[in-house]
């Protein structure tokens, strides 16, 4: 008999939120939490009701400004600016330094955020606070040459970031914009992790970060936030669509920017006999229910392995875990361990439903689907976000998930007979961020790697967006502007030399570091 699971004590949403109360009573209220601005925590906004995708119960929704409010933010951070970027680089790293101090002490309390707002699992919920601090100290002690010779922008950089990695990829970067001397702005994303960004703009904002936090609709704050004259560099993490309408608008206006778009990562199969080592790595994979920028939704297949591909694959697949990253046995054990949780919200989960039936009814061969009777749910709940792990074999060029991302726990699969036919597959996108090759012969990975189209291309093993001195972007439409990660994160929001060419993907060239 099923042991019937319950909630792991003191990680209710109602903990969590009068944790955060305790913690930083200047930017939550009761109901709802606050705008950063100015240099104060401010309650406009009209604040919209949201949900978690863990159990479709009520979180803090974000308090979304207008327009015109969102403009005299931006001319306040300006002011900002221009008093930061000449305080000496000793004390903004002492500022940064002491933030960081304050955010390892919150550790727990921004993971469990992350939990309820954006359904991460435990592991991968500390994982993504822990590469954010780790990932600043390293700028902290290593800063100096970086912005030697440098300097600040002539205005804050603006962030308009997904929702998926709150921490290490948006606090990392504000932190970092600061350190090199910027103010810096945020928009919260709509679909989640509002709480936990309050929190660390919070504990920031004490040491005297000059950071501004607000809420609102993409459309109508993007002519604050992307086109006022005042912000020095716009930094973008998201998908093609609303890329491309940011690339447009910094274009034109001849603005610094680091957009980071999505793209069809692929792992190749071609000459392959090590099974193990793949059966090893497929449940890696499937982390965070491949929501992440690099995950690897398509694997390429030369046709004449595939059966020993499906081998070594399914007993992988099949165990993968799944369920409330909260639920436990006894109300006092460890957090479960798990593979996954919920998708982001129901919506995606439906959207996600109906492009696997869409693609199954074209002709796409359905190879794996996970069992609901194996996930970890507490009695009763609401389990609309969730998605079981799909595979399916050469989805139909007419759907979405032959492309395109899912960004969600949906594998693709596609059998090639040629290198040529395995080069065009990897290639489906139009540029990727990471892509693999596994192959046996050395020889055949480094005369086929070179022509992928991804920026960071690994032999056998996936490949992430990287830590510390680990550069980062994309090729293609997957990226746009400046190349970030180690020094050029700096470079990338300073200025340097007279007529100095930023390695990136711009419109009238591309630079390789």
């Amino acid at each position: 008999m099923a042991t019937t699971l319950t909630l792991k004590s003191g990680t209710a949403w109602a903990d969590a939120w009068q944790r955060c109360l305790t913690a930083a009573p200047e930017a939550f209220r009761d109901d709802r939490v606050l705008n950063l601005w100015h240099a104060g925590w401010r309650a406009d906004g009209r604040a919209l009701p949201a949900t978690s995708p863990v159990d479709g119960g009520p979180v803090a929704g974000p308090p979304r400004l207008d327009a015109a409010t969102a403009h005299r933010a931006v001319r306040a951070s300006l002011d900002q600016h221009r008093a930061w970027r000449h305080l000496p680089l000793a004390e903004r790293r002492a500022r940064v330094a002491a933030t960081l101090d304050a955010l390892a002490q919150h550790r727990e309390l921004l993971a469990l955020l992350l939990v309820w707002e954006i359904g991460k699992p435990w592991r991968l919920a500390l994982a993504d606070v822990d590469r954010a601090v780790d990932g600043v100290r390293w700028y902290v002690d290593g800063i100096e040459p970086m912005v030697r010779d440098r300097a600040p922008l002539e205005g804050p950089v603006s962030n308009v970031a997904s929702w998926n990695y709150p921490m290490s990829v948006l606090v990392h970067a504000m932190l970092v914009q600061a350190l090199a001397g910027n103010a810096v702005i945020a928009k919260t994303p709509t679909d989640g992790g509002v709480a936990c960004l309050t929190l660390a703009c919070a504990l920031a904002a004490r040491e005297g970060i000059p950071l501004t936090l607000v809420s609102g609709s993409g459309g109508e704050l993007s002519e604050a936030l992307v086109r006022a004259p005042e912000i020095g560099c716009v930094s973008f993490v998201g998908g093609r669509d609303t890329g491309a309408a940011v690339a447009t608008a910094v274009a034109d206006l001849g603005k610094r920017h680091v957009l980071e778009q999505e793209g069809l990562n692929t792992w190749g199969i071609w000459n392959y006999t090590d099974w193990d080592a793949l059966t090893a790595v497929v449940p890696k994979l499937f982390d965070y229910g491949k929501q992440r920028c690099t995950a690897y939704p398509r694997f390429v297949v030369q046709r004449e392995l595939f059966d020993a591909f499906l081998t070594a694959y399914l007993p992988a697949v099949r165990s993968l875990r799944i369920g409330h990253p909260l639920a436990v046995e006894k109300r006092d054990d460890p957090h479960p361990a798990l593979d996954f949780g919920p998708v982001i919200n129901a919506a995606k989960a439906k959207e996600l439903h109906d492009q696997v039936a869409e693609a199954v009814d074209r002709g796409a061969v359905p190879l794996y689907r996970g069992q609901w009777s194996d996930a970890r749910f507490l009695p009763g709940q609401d389990t609309a976000a969730y998605v079981q792990p799909v595979t399916l074999l050469n989805p139909p060029p007419s759907s979405p998930l032959h492309h395109a991302e899912p960004f969600g726990p949906v594998d693709t699969i596609v059998l090639v007979d040629t290198e040529a036919e395995l080069l065009a597959a990897m290639n489906a996108s139009n540029g990727a961020l990471v892509a693999t090759l596994s192959t046996d012969d050395p020889a055949t990975f480094a005369r086929l790697a070179p022509q992928i189209r991804a920026f960071k291309v690994g032999r056998g093993t996936p490949r992430s967006r990287g830590d510390r001195d680990e550069l980062f972007g994309g090729f293609g439409a997957s990226w746009r502007g400046a190349f970030v990660g180690g020094e050029l994160l700096v470079r990338a929001v300073t200025r340097g030399p007279q007529g100095e060419r930023l390695p990136g993907n711009f419109p009238d060239y591309q630079l390789l570091p």
